[in-house]
């Protein structure tokens, strides 16, 4: 909880901390990238930096904690928290490293700023900031122990299929031999790779398929960046990574998982392009578990060509005795052809879709599509609680959620 002292700072100060932070957050990067150039090189995503993402990220979850704290002090923002750490465990960032964050944060903060840092205004926010660190870095430390430590481990690929012409779905198992590590249907693991010019990129894939097979599965749609750094590991993967290679996975990580044990809860989940895959593993996993209760699978993509992991999506919807799978696709939906589906052309509109009382949703895709999605659900009286979400790369909902 804030001090007294602080909170009253904060809240007089936030609107022009909150101002600056776009600019405080390029200064931050720029210092630390000049000080340590390595952690550019091989610990953060080279594209996300390039386009700005990661710092528009990072502001956005400075402003959203600042602004909980000071409007519901007795509460903990543990959701924002609990998807930050995942990620930073998944990356493998050390409580060490908090304090060279602090260190060039509050530097641009000054830098920026200026005269409006007095001693008082820095006390406060540095209060802020170490709040947020250090439940980060408790909530870390337990997800570390949980797996045993975290670290990376190679795996062979035992397998490759290509699933359209942009997605590649990777079959690896251990290559020490050893058993796997347990995950749940919806979570993720980071792969390293080192690229040509000797970085170490790291990139998060959902396993996508369910748990239970000693075989890990992911599936990467290659991006084509252009001249910016975008992509630069998911082309290294189709192009370069062949069954009997190896890569260097980290254990499973990430909050989007299915809650509870309860067969018989209705469920909604809603994907587009390739959000579908911690879809797909979670349907497999309701599958396994025999789940009875009503379950409606929303998915919109470009065309049915372009649909990764159609077939999987279909089969197992069909394996569940109360699911309805409704498609929607830009152009070509008439060539989906199956006569189970309910195929739409255009963009995911829930206007048709009966959403049974007490659904509990589940969100994976671009932003502005799980944005949509959301508010149709909330809408149809889905309780915004019962909405979880998945992003691919830099949260860039922190500070919209509600």
């Amino acid at each position: 909880m804030l001090s007294e002292q602080s909170a009253a700072t904060v809240r007089a100060t936030l609107p022009v901390v909150g101002g600056a932070i776009g600019e405080i957050t390029e200064r931050f990067y720029a210092g630390l990238f000049a000080a340590r150039p390595e952690l550019l090189r091989d610990l953060f995503n080279r594209g996300n930096q390039a386009a700005g993402t990661q710092r528009q990220a990072l502001a956005g979850s400075i402003a959203a904690f600042a602004t909980h704290l000071v409007e519901r002090p007795d509460e903990r923002p543990d959701a924002m928290l609990g998807r930050i750490a995942h990620k930073h465990a998944s990356l493998g960032v050390t409580a060490e490293q908090y304090a060279l964050v602090h260190e060039h944060l509050f530097a641009a903060i000054a830098e920026v700023l200026g005269e409006a840092v007095t001693p008082e205004v820095a006390a406060a926010w540095d209060e802020v900031y170490w709040l947020m660190a250090n439940a980060l870095v408790a909530i870390e430390k337990r997800l570390y122990e949980e797996r045993g430590g975290g670290g990376w481990r190679e795996w062979e690929v035992v397998g490759r299929v290509e699933e359209t012409a942009d997605v590649a779905t990777f079959r690896l198992r251990p290559a020490d031999g050893g058993p796997a590590a347990d995950f749940r249907a919806g979570q993720y693991v980071s792969v390293q790779v080192e690229l040509a010019d000797g970085a170490r990129q790291i990139r998060q894939y959902s396993l996508s398929a369910a748990p239970g097979s000693p075989v890990r599965q992911i599936s990467v749609k290659r991006v084509l960046g252009g001249t910016t750094p975008d992509g630069e590991v998911s082309n290294h993967l189709h192009a370069r990574v062949h069954v009997g290679d190896r890569l260097r996975l980290s254990a499973p990580y990430g909050d989007l998982v299915l809650a509870g044990n309860d067969t018989a809860a209705p469920l909604l989940l809603a994907s587009a392009g390739i959000g579908v895959t911690p879809m797909v593993a979670m349907l497999g996993q309701l599958v396994d578990t025999g789940h009875s209760g009503p379950v409606v699978v929303v998915h919109g993509d470009r065309s049915p060509a372009e649909h990764a992991l159609r077939a999987d999506h279909e089969t197992y919807a069909g394996k569940l005795p109360d699911a309805s799978v409704h498609f929607w696709y830009e152009t070509d939906a008439e060539d989906a052809g199956d006569a189970d589906v309910r195929h739409r052309l255009g963009l995911v509109d829930l206007t048709p879709v009966a959403v049974p009382k007490g659904t509990r949703a589940y969100l994976c895709g671009p932003l502005p599509f799980m944005r949509a999605v959301r508010a149709q659900l909330i809408e149809k009286g889905v309780a915004p609680a019962d909405i979880h979400y998945e992003v691919f790369g830099p949260d860039l909902w922190l500070a919209h959620e509600g």
